[in-house]
């Protein structure tokens, strides 16, 4: 870029810096639905629970805008160094943030099936997990917006807390179901709730990953801190 005149430069600055706007939005979108699907189970709210699936056109919407741009960018800009790592990032983070998104509405869709086992459960467990979900992903998308390495690695080493936080509610559900299969159905649906957090939880660890890279050039090690072997189970995805 040093031979380019500086009117190319400022442009191609302004296109960084509307690809790094359009991210952060998009961050700022699922953060509202994750907050609003947890609230619609815990609190069993309605409307809560309608917002997060109406907020999903709009974050798609800015993913392709997102893709569309950083393309654009690589292929007219040839960046290189540190603006190639943070443009590729970029473009994968977008991707995290929607399939975030997907799972706040999944969560949204299911919570007014979600139902109390007699008092035996409260939502005491998803509430915690749902929080410390919360508080990841913020940070993750703070570490995004403002290319903070540290705060990444944090979100990075906390998803222990969230796979345990699972590993105790799968533990605790599935001892329900084997004790009265009346419990079978709300325990279901609760199950469902519970990994669609750790899967959120996962992908604003993903983002947390993407950022140390494009800030350091290094990457954090590829086995992740794991907090269980129950969060390892696979559970198969509702719509």
């Amino acid at each position: 870029m040093g031979n380019e005149p500086a009117h190319t430069i400022t442009r191609y600055d302004q296109e960084l810096e509307s690809l790094r706007g359009i991210v952060a939005r998009m961050g700022g979108l699922v953060e509202r639905q994750t907050a609003q699907a947890v609230a619609a189970v815990v609190d069993q709210n309605e409307d809560a629970a309608r917002e997060p699936p109406m907020l999903d056109p709009e974050v798609d919407t800015l993913e392709r805008e997102a893709e569309q741009l950083a393309i654009r960018i690589l292929a007219l800009r040839a960046p290189m160094a540190v603006d190639l790592r943070q443009i590729v990032a970029v473009l994968k983070m977008s991707g995290d943030l929607e399939r975030i998104g997907d799972y706040a509405s999944s969560i949204a869709r299911r919570a007014l099936k979600v139902e109390p086992l007699d008092g035996a459960l409260s939502f005491s467990a998803l509430r915690a997990m749902g929080r410390l979900v919360q508080e990841n992903l913020h940070r993750a998308v703070e570490a995004m917006v403002e290319n903070d390495a540290e705060r990444a690695k944090e979100v990075w080493n906390a998803d222990t807390a969230v796979d345990e936080l699972y590993t105790t509610m799968f533990r605790e559900l599935v001892t329900y179901m084997m004790e009265d299969p009346r419990n079978i159905g709300p325990c279901i649906h609760l199950l469902f709730v519970a990994k669609n957090l750790e899967r959120i939880g996962d992908h604003a660890t993903n983002i947390a990953e993407r950022v140390y890279y494009a800030v350091t050039g290094e990457m954090l090690p590829s086995e992740r801190p794991r907090g269980g072997e129950a969060a390892k189970k696979p559970i198969s995805q509702d719509d």
